[in-house]
């Protein structure tokens, strides 16, 4: 069944079945995908629910959307968090990065614009606003691709000082040009946890902010021999992550 977004608290109730309006963005993919009066399908709450969808019709257009069957299900979540900080990158490769992300698995993914940013927002509020809701549509609809039941974060752009300090993911890991040692190598000697990735822009982070994330308790690895790039570091190293990891959850 194809998957769609519903906002709102409905999973908090405890009615075997509940009508709820359908909104503009949501009518809009219901008409895409070709969804009619009596189409069952399947609807999140982006917070870890899902529930069983129908639309009912008034008059002769579908108003309302009937939900039965809630459910906790994050069985398509992993059992460690993955924060992805990543360098602003130019043109669509920001837009690919967080529809990639999510599909593999990131939990939030927090955008830096690092001294070598090839774009540079955080001095235009506007500009700003709208990219930010335009990547949080992206997370979204790729949850609603991928099946995933919670939506990840996607954060304000920050500075990577302010970025790297928050972070309390049990691994902290800076993906540098200038360092030998290896990812690979430093996943498989730790157990599965918590881990944050923090990937450079276009040029990469300068030394001042690879400083930033080494006093903010962060390990510089590499991801091999050959040098790739940003659009491509995040998806790959998250998928090494979770391709390691998994021997060891299995």
């Amino acid at each position: 069944m194809p998957q769609f977004y519903l906002a709102g608290d409905w999973a908090q109730s405890n009615l075997p079945k509940l009508l709820l309006p359908i909104d503009g963005d949501l009518a809009h993919h219901l008409r895409v995908r070709r969804i009619g009066a009596d189409d069952v399908f399947t609807v999140f709450d982006g917070k870890g629910h899902t529930a069983v969808g129908r639309l009912s019709r008034a008059n002769e257009t579908p108003s309302q959307i009937e939900i039965t069957q809630i459910q906790e299900d994050r069985q398509r979540e992993l059992p460690y968090r993955i924060e992805l900080i990543q360098g602003l990158a130019s043109g669509d490769k920001m837009d690919w990065i967080i529809e990639k992300a999510v599909e593999t698995g990131a939990t939030s993914i927090t955008p830096i614009e690092c001294e070598r940013s090839v774009v540079k927002l955080k001095n235009d509020p506007k500009r700003l606003e709208k990219r930010l809701l335009h990547w949080q549509a992206i997370a979204q609809a790729a949850c609603e691709q991928c099946d995933r039941s919670v939506i990840p974060e996607v954060t304000s752009i920050q500075h990577p000082r302010d970025a790297f300090k928050p972070s309390k993911a049990g691994l902290k890991i800076l993906l540098s040009t200038t360092s030998t040692a290896s990812l690979h190598q430093f996943l498989n000697q730790h157990p599965p946890q918590s881990i944050t990735l923090a990937i450079g822009p276009e040029g990469g982070f300068c030394k001042e902010e690879e400083e930033y994330a080494k006093q903010a308790g962060f390990t510089a690895l590499s991801l091999g021999p050959r040098i790739v790039r940003t659009e491509t570091a995040g998806i790959v190293a998250i998928s090494a992550v979770e391709s390691i990891w998994s021997l060891k959850t299995s």
